[in-house]
């Protein structure tokens, strides 16, 4: 599950983490305005319950089996009835046109994206009013579908689908960071412990974002900068070495600084 902030800082916790204990750290977080993206594997009608008690915004991804409920029917039966799954939900309501909307790709090529989308307002069971999206990618029409819900009633279905695919790009965050800066190697008995270990491993790639001095601009990757800040240390470790050899009486002291160093093992 990611947490947005206005000012885009991303909270993280894994996906194995029980539902108890998620509800329960929403609950210690500020009343700050984040927005909340997440997949299916989240959909739980507590989890989206503290989310809204917080005044925050979500948009998740819902399972098939999900319960929803139109506006009418919801004015007009009783609360315990006339529920239907959400993709029973979209097939019985085909008045509901479809819409195409383009998105850009994060890929080096610039291309468009098309998206066909279906969206109303309606009660998801035990949450309350959401905007409800049914989306699918244009060229694959029998392809997966993908459900999305979204507590704030504003959005619109561009801004809703486009919001859910910026969990992507969180998702290869982690990936790199997991790869490359021991982002799971964390090994405490407290969760303050494991939050700071968070931090500092989102320090750490912040640091390696801004282009530490001495490398190019062409290293992109956090694999490459890390390789190319190991062998500028490597450099300068040498150019000491060759200094200290130049001077005079340098081979000498430097022999008796390895003798002492190796004395020492």
């Amino acid at each position: 599950m990611r947490c947005l902030s206005r000012h885009r800082c991303w909270s993280w916790v894994e996906p194995t983490t029980h539902c108890f204990f998620i509800r329960s750290r929403l609950r210690q977080q500020p009343r700050a305005p984040f927005k909340v993206l997440a997949d299916s594997g989240y959909d739980d009608k507590k989890i989206e319950k503290a989310i809204a008690d917080k005044r925050w915004n979500f948009i998740i991804a819902l399972s098939k089996t999900r319960s929803v409920k139109s506006e009418a029917l919801y004015l007009t039966t009783p609360t315990s009835q006339q529920w239907c799954h959400i993709d029973t939900f979209f097939r019985h309501h085909r008045r509901l046109k479809w819409d195409t909307i383009r998105l850009a790709t994060s890929g080096n090529k610039r291309k468009r994206m098309d998206v066909r989308v279906r969206h109303t307002a309606s009660y998801l069971r035990s949450v309350g009013k959401v905007e409800l999206v049914c989306s699918e990618l244009h060229n694959r029409p029998d392809g997966r579908r993908k459900y999305l819900a979204c507590n704030d009633l504003r959005a619109t279905a561009h801004q809703i689908v486009t919001g859910y695919r910026m969990r992507w790009a969180v998702e290869l965050f982690h990936k790199s960071v997991k790869q490359n800066l021991g982002f799971e190697e964390v090994a405490t008995h407290g969760f303050d412990a494991v939050i700071a270990h968070v931090h500092w491993v989102y320090c750490a790639s912040l640091l390696l974002h801004m282009s530490p001095p001495g490398l190019s601009p062409g290293v992109q990757s956090i694999g490459d900068k890390q390789r190319a800040l190991q062998q500028g240390l490597a450099a300068t470790e040498k150019r000491h070495i060759l200094q200290k050899l130049t001077q005079i009486g340098g081979v000498q002291r430097y022999k008796d600084e390895l003798r002492q160093a190796l004395a020492g093992i």
